[in-house]
């Protein structure tokens, strides 16, 4: 789906940072997309023993993938979950107030905002994207007072975004995803999924979107959306006698907790731009390849992009945005006891696998 260019957009934004804890670099490119619709957030101090990072991959527009960007680390943040240590909770209920937000008065005007930012940058830098940092006053949380206008009864937005975020709260990493963009380890070499693509033909998902109502055609819901599980696509959730859990798309992400240690090399949050051509393990690998010779680690994403990239749109893979961000934990992290693999740690949804 899409409209391509008859070039390639290969401008990259890039950038790198670190803490006391990890260093991350992180890079994203336009491709051959008529539009950018990723988003990202790299949040080295989320609170002074917290970082947080999310890939946001939108469809139909690319405002919902830039208001998560903007709030969604910061209603994990405020939330009271958060505050009594249970980032999980925090992360879940995060997800979901997304598409309560986008809704109403006050919602139809902060996504008008998001969308002219990107007009009015759009002819000077092209594929610009929206990307926090740790001092920037979006950390502060928000009531989101209700408003009264023209717009009151607006119900939200028709396109949506994936949502692929990253928690890493002392030896911690809680992993939050509702859509296609993917979630990766590397422990010894081995690349470990930490999230489940959620696509329609999965037996879970299917069976949801029948139950409220909806169809797969070729794939997709109701013959137009290729993901099971998204931030906004509200028109997908528009059933009153079911909880938002149950709609034929909904925002409810899976949360897995796993136990960071010694054996850890880095951490991949990334958009299905890459997944389309990399499996999980021959990302890593080629990440470990790369990380031989260059040290900085927006470089070695610029270079995963650039790998990724069709030298046409005939075939479609390599064709879509692009979004990367590579996470390497500061040694050591203190344990005192073997941790088990990926695969066996305690996950509140889904239990994450190695992959070939």
């Amino acid at each position: 789906m899409g409209i391509y260019l008859s070039s390639p957009k290969t401008d990259k934004f890039s950038e790198d940072g670190e803490n006391g804890k990890l260093r991350y670099g992180l890079s994203s490119m336009q491709g051959w997309r008529a539009t950018m619709e990723d988003a990202h957030a790299a949040i080295l101090d989320l609170d002074d023993n917290t970082s947080f990072l999310g890939v946001y991959d939108g469809h139909g527009g690319k405002v919902v993938s830039k208001f998560c960007a903007k709030y969604l680390h910061q209603q994990v943040l405020s939330d009271e979950a958060y505050a009594a240590g249970d980032v999980g909770t925090s992360l879940q209920k995060a997800f979901f107030r997304m598409d309560e937000m986008m809704q109403g008065q006050r919602g139809w005007r902060e996504l008008a905002i998001l969308g002219d930012k990107i007009n009015k940058f759009s002819g000077m830098i092209e594929g610009f994207i929206w990307s926090p940092r740790s001092g920037d006053s979006a950390n502060r949380p928000d009531a989101w007072a209700f408003e009264e206008g023209p717009h009151s009864d607006f119900t939200g937005p028709n396109s949506g975004s994936t949502a692929c975020v990253a928690v890493i709260r002392h030896k911690q990493l809680f992993v939050a995803n509702a859509g296609d963009s993917r979630c990766v380890i590397s422990r010894k070499g081995q690349a470990y999924n930490l999230s489940r693509d959620h696509k329609p033909d999965l037996e879970a998902e299917r069976e949801r979107i029948l139950k409220a109502g909806g169809f797969i055609h070729a794939g997709r819901v109701n013959g137009s959306l290729n993901l099971a599980r998204a931030i906004g696509d509200m028109e997908f959730k528009q059933n009153k006698f079911l909880p938002t859990e149950k709609q034929i798309v909904t925002a409810s992400p899976d949360v897995n907790t796993v136990e960071l240690c010694d054996d850890d090399d880095f951490l991949v949050l990334a958009c299905d731009g890459i997944w389309d051509c990399m499996s999980s393990q021959q990302l890593v690998d080629f990440i470990h390849e790369q990380m031989n010779t260059e040290t900085k680690l927006s470089v070695v994403c610029e270079k995963v992009l650039d790998r990724c990239l069709a030298p046409n749109t005939s075939g479609g893979e390599g064709c879509d945005n692009m979004t990367m961000i590579l996470v390497q934990f500061k040694k050591p992290i203190q344990s005192t006891e073997p941790k088990p693999e990926p695969s066996q740690a305690k996950a509140s949804h889904n239990e994450p696998s190695s992959s070939n």
